[in-house]
């Protein structure tokens, strides 16, 4: 039996658009996943350890991506790191949001992670 996929969303305060992507795909049969933020007050700050679970980071912007570079080198390869380009400008659980994350992270991570290689 293979193990789930470990995906970890990413934003900055892991208030909003982060934790709006873990609770779309929590339930995805053969996913395991969870969030958290680039801001050292973020509800849960991303760690060293979080990104050595996970297969692939989620991010959702260029700038998250950054961060995990510089902060956290050598955690998770960079062809790991996925890029949604996603705007903070969405509440939690936000109709266009969720129609975005829905529409953009399949797709993403099939690229980088296709479930039978995990």
């Amino acid at each position: 039996m293979t193990r789930p996929l470990r995906v970890v969303f990413i934003c900055t305060q892991n208030k909003l658009r982060s934790p709006t992507a873990e609770a779309i795909f929590r339930s995805l049969d053969g996913w395991e996943v969870t969030s958290a933020g680039t801001n050292r007050d973020a509800e849960t700050p991303v760690s060293r350890d979080l990104l050595e679970w996970a297969d692939v980071a989620v991010c959702m912007e260029k700038r998250h991506r950054d961060v995990l570079r510089q902060q956290f080198s050598g955690a998770l390869p960079d062809d790991r790191i996925v890029t949604l380009g996603i705007p903070d400008d969405y509440e939690f659980m936000d109709g266009t949001l969720v129609e975005l994350l829905e529409r953009l992270v399949p797709t993403r991570l099939d690229a980088v992670a296709p479930r039978e290689a995990v």
